[in-house]
């Protein structure tokens, strides 16, 4: 059986030459439970010990539906202002574009001014990594192009990603971009397999775009599978998972980033157990049998 290349230590965000781990940590659920700097502060710690540099968060991370926006950015910005040193440790990302009570706003003002406040809740002067988070139908690509242009100018962020666009809308604003993308974020997962057949990876790779996979374990249903091809896709997962002695999440962390486009899947757990684990799946190493198996069990039916 052909086996599939191990992940590297570290991959290159697209162009930029940023080294980042293969996995990220993902912050959307950072400020719930009441978490105070200290305990945001072990996270961080377990990830970056883990051996995870690359650290994701968004604007609206900590939103409930009424209040909250911003809580996760400023969180982390209580831990960086208390221990500065940690800032040189990470690769740091956020996400804007969307304000409550509106979908998704990207004009010009707003979105300088959205770019301008995570700075200043994560008290940090430049963002390695800023994507836009969702498209805005509303905004014109070149003036978005144009916000983000002028930020790297002015030092703001070092590199530009996309987070759920389309194709052709990653297409058309990286047309306009004097500093091209680097990243795109799609939802990925062994029970979403959308990205795989839709183009998505495939102009990922062609445009050298590091993909950045949100919500690796299916929301939780890898964990605690319901339905039948819920429980299909974790039966699979198990038998390579019990050959290396690893989690089943695991196994979907490592399952991701066998594909050739670099998929960096984004750990979501707020338990430091749970980071340290993920870093077992550079160790997992997946064959072409295998990897399809998964594939056609999410599928739900064999490959043509």
């Amino acid at each position: 059986m052909s086996e599939l290349p191990l992940p590297p230590a570290t991959r290159t965000l697209g162009a930029s030459g940023i080294a980042i781990s293969p996995i990220a940590w993902g912050m959307w659920r950072l400020a719930e439970n009441g978490r105070t700097p200290a305990d945001a502060a072990r996270l961080v710690h377990a990830a970056l010990d883990a051996g995870i540099n690359f650290l994701d968060t968004a604007d609206i991370y900590g939103f409930n539906g009424a209040d909250g926006f911003g809580d996760a950015e400023a969180l982390l910005g209580e831990v960086l202002a208390a221990e500065p040193g940690l800032r040189s440790r990470m690769v740091l990302a956020s996400k804007g574009g969307i304000m409550p009570p509106l979908p998704y706003d990207q004009s010009a003002g707003y979105l300088q001014s959205a770019l301008d406040a995570s700075l200043r809740r994560m008290k940090v002067e430049t963002i390695d990594l800023y994507q836009i988070h969702r498209p805005d139908i509303l905004a014109h690509p070149q003036e978005v192009a144009r916000v983000l242009d002028d930020a790297v100018a002015a030092g703001k962020i070092r590199t530009i990603g996309v987070s759920n666009f389309t194709v052709h809308q990653t297409a058309a604003l990286n047309q306009f971009l004097g500093n091209k993308l680097v990243a795109t974020q799609p939802e990925i997962s062994p029970l979403r397999i959308t990205c795989f057949e839709n183009g998505e990876l495939d102009q990922a790779m062609m445009l050298g775009l590091t993909p950045l996979a949100w919500s690796p374990l299916g929301g939780g249903r890898l964990v605690y599978p319901a339905s039948e091809r819920d429980r299909a896709v974790a039966a699979e997962l198990d038998r390579v998972a019990a050959n290396y002695g690893v989690s089943r999440s695991v196994a979907a962390y490592s399952w991701l980033m066998a594909h050739p486009a670099g998929i960096v899947p984004i750990i979501g757990s707020q338990q430091p157990a749970r980071i340290l684990e993920g870093a077992a799946a550079l160790q997992v190493q997946w064959n072409r049998t295998d990897w399809y198996a998964v594939l056609v069990a999410a599928r739900g039916e064999r490959l043509p």
